[in-house]
């Protein structure tokens, strides 16, 4: 939200509306809702009666956001006075310390949220973060993959460990992580063409081929999966030279016309033209090539 859209807020009612629209919607907006704190709420927050413990909390998120630990504090202190054994505010307290990178202290709170509730979705996730942010890989992915057990749906935990392996090299184990979503999205042309990047860099060119196939099935203006089917059909073409071999010749033929199509739809810079065209070039395919 703008500075122009908060001087929209003249008063107390339009501050708390506001706040209530972006809990409603799910929006952090954390400087802003610093400054309708500030400025309307925190003097006459009794006001909004049982309401006001939700404020505290998104207050609370804020500051956290915006490095104002003096906020977040007192925010954390009239939420402990009244719910002093809850869960929701113990977790509150452990991302406390992790906004000050403290993540030993982080960690023991939500080790003994988990002790209560070994399902808690929320603090698994901090706790992911937690390892994530002290570097510890080896761990990290051990808890990730505990948390799937658990929560084997989770599309984003799936990425977050492909991410993950990838970055550790480890492609056949990123692999499998993106065949298990495309199980569950199989018509999310993106995690096609990822698995396809994969299956590419581990040489398998067929596979790779079938898969960037698929996802400009699914999506012909993937970019990427132009470029994929252009690098794959290179290497398979120069390898054979039977039937197989011409049909490769036509698709990565077909490829760079239609990545030159998408430049020249968008008007593209020359010089940006010129080099895709030298890439070509260097994949020594061409039209009159047969």
């Amino acid at each position: 939200m703008s500075t122009k859209n908060l001087e929209k807020i003249k008063n107390w009612n339009d501050a708390s509306l506001q706040l209530r629209n972006w809990r409603d919607d799910n929006v952090r907006m954390s400087k802003e809702t610093l400054d309708l704190w500030t400025g309307y709420i925190a003097p006459s927050i009794n006001r909004l009666g049982d309401e006001k413990w939700l404020v505290y909390e998104q207050v609370f998120l804020a500051a956290l956001d915006c490095q104002n630990f003096p906020i977040a504090e007192d925010c954390l202190a009239a939420l402990k006075a009244q719910f002093s054994s809850s869960k929701r505010v113990k977790k509150l307290r452990a991302m406390r310390f992790e906004a000050k990178e403290d993540y030993h202290s982080a960690l023991e709170i939500y080790e003994s949220i988990l002790e209560e509730d070994e399902t808690n979705a929320h603090v698994l996730k901090r706790k992911l973060v937690c390892l994530k942010a002290q570097n510890r890989i080896n761990d990290y992915v051990r808890e990730l993959n505990e948390y799937l057990k658990l929560f084997q749906a989770d599309h984003e935990a799936w990425l977050e460990l492909c991410d993950t392996y990838l970055n550790e090299m480890d492609f056949a184990k990123a692999a499998f992580c993106l065949e298990e979503l495309i199980l569950m999205y199989p018509h999310n042309h993106v995690y096609q063409q990822r698995y396809a990047d994969i299956k590419y860099t581990q040489g398998q060119f067929d596979l790779a081929k079938t898969y960037y196939l698929y996802s400009l099935k699914l999506n012909p203006n993937n970019v990427r999966s132009l470029y994929g089917l252009l690098l794959t059909t290179a290497n398979l073409k120069s390898s054979q030279k039977t039937k197989e071999g011409s049909d490769n010749t036509k698709l990565n033929l077909w490829a760079r016309e239609q990545i030159e199509k998408k430049y020249n739809d968008v008007d593209s810079d020359k010089n940006l033209i010129d080099s895709v065209n030298s890439l070509f070039q260097y994949l020594t395919i061409g039209k009159n090539e047969k």
